[in-house]
């Protein structure tokens, strides 16, 4: 898999991403350059290649003259993020997906995720994006500090993280509005997919149902845009309640 643009690339190095090699613009080989300095300083094997070869190795187009060669993305458990939940001041807070499919959609809520201090996130394995290249760009960085679990059922996951002490709420049309709930305790948050939402079958198996208020005539968000907005009245409430 490659990791494309320089500060995807220079996050990728910083948190010991397993590289196999760095392809550099040759034009960038005479001048100061973080990426080299931080190649080299890590003992990374670096490749100066002309621009035109290589967007013909690029996958997302947007490489900027850095792309980094690395093994296929390391997914985590769902147990790995509770440990991790642990370890944090705050309240355990997992995000869990149930069908996102446009990848930019994925590296998007990846990044508010990392932003607002969410533990992990939890993905299933079939009809749903994984962690490919435009997602790692989509991210800006973020995926190399976040915590994701790939998952056969997400029920059984849902399972988990409520015997581990977490109400689970779907965040989906017909619930009650979101900003009348209490969310400051340890939770995890359900986000549907772009055109079908969150699985009925899912939804009914959630401790609650919250809901944005939408007051103009288009009757949904975005999916990594609502999934913003819930993230961040959680982490809003976190903050006031301290």
């Amino acid at each position: 898999m490659n990791i494309e643009g320089k500060n995807q690339v220079i996050e990728a190095i910083k948190n010991n991403v397993t590289i196999n090699k760095i392809i550099i613009d040759k034009n960038f080989a005479t001048r100061k350059d973080d990426v080299i300095s931080l190649a080299r300083k890590n003992k990374l094997k670096i490749e100066f290649l002309p621009k035109k070869l290589m967007d013909t190795k690029s996958v997302t187009g947007h490489h900027q003259g850095y792309i980094a060669e690395t093994v296929e993305f390391e997914y985590s458990s769902v147990e790995e993020i509770l440990e991790v939940a642990k370890t944090s001041e705050n309240p355990p807070f997992v995000v869990l997906l149930d069908g996102i499919e446009d990848p930019h959609n994925l590296g998007a809520i990846i990044r508010t995720c990392e932003c607002a201090g969410v533990h992990g996130i939890v993905i299933p394995k079939m009809r749903a994006c994984g962690v490919n290249e435009t997602v790692v760009r989509t991210s800006a960085g973020a995926i190399s500090h976040m915590k994701i679990a790939r998952v056969t059922n997400l029920k059984e996951a849902i399972d988990t993280l409520k015997d581990n002490g977490l109400w689970i709420y779907a965040c989906e049309i017909g619930g009650e509005e979101i900003y009348s709930q209490n969310l400051t305790g340890p939770i995890g948050l359900v986000v549907g997919s772009e055109g079908n939402g969150i699985k009925q079958s899912l939804r009914t198996y959630c401790d609650g149902l919250v809901t944005l208020p939408l007051k103009g005539s288009v009757n949904s968000l975005n999916a990594s845009v609502s999934a913003g907005i819930a993230i961040y009245e959680i982490l809003r409430q976190r903050e006031s309640a301290k």
